[in-house]
């Protein structure tokens, strides 16, 4: 019962640090610096950010729930605190502020945290939890390139 209120808590907390990131966004996607980027070829259409990023929060809450289940520290409070900043503040350095290349530095970081989660508590409790991962992981990569072509061809 205590992994079902924590998966729900780690719901909310996720979903709310995507609506803020969104909020923080605000109409950027339809507006005149975003429209006018030299964007990625491999750019998916807007429809596929809303459908990984909710694919992703679930796998991610249930992958906490399990985690803080087992070592519910301090510590790993503070490095998942790390990936919530990193994620809902990219939205902000990118869309909002323009800042490309803060934004690629962070968003390299917060795919170093998401694999630092992978690989550190990926023991024997977690051996296969740890896969529910691999969606973040896989999508931050894609993320960063899509970032990375918009900082190197603009």
């Amino acid at each position: 019962m205590k992994k079902i209120y924590s998966f729900l808590l780690f719901l909310i907390i996720n979903f709310g640090g995507l609506a803020l990131g969104s909020w923080f966004m605000g109409d950027a996607v339809t507006g005149e610096w975003y429209s006018n980027l030299n964007k990625a070829p491999w750019t998916p259409p807007g429809w596929v950010f809303g459908a990984a990023w909710t694919l992703i929060m679930l796998c991610f809450s249930i992958y906490l729930s399990f985690l803080f289940s087992i070592r519910h520290s301090k510590f790993v409070m503070t490095i998942y605190s790390i990936a919530v900043l990193l994620n809902v503040s990219w939205n902000y350095l990118f869309f909002n502020q323009h800042l490309t290349t803060f934004a690629f530095i962070n968003i390299i970081l917060l795919t170093l945290v998401i694999i630092y989660l992978f690989i550190t508590f990926g023991d024997d409790k977690l051996r296969y939890i740890k896969y529910l991962l691999l969606p973040y992981i896989i999508w931050l990569c894609i993320a960063t390139s899509l970032n990375g072509y918009v900082l190197f061809n603009n």
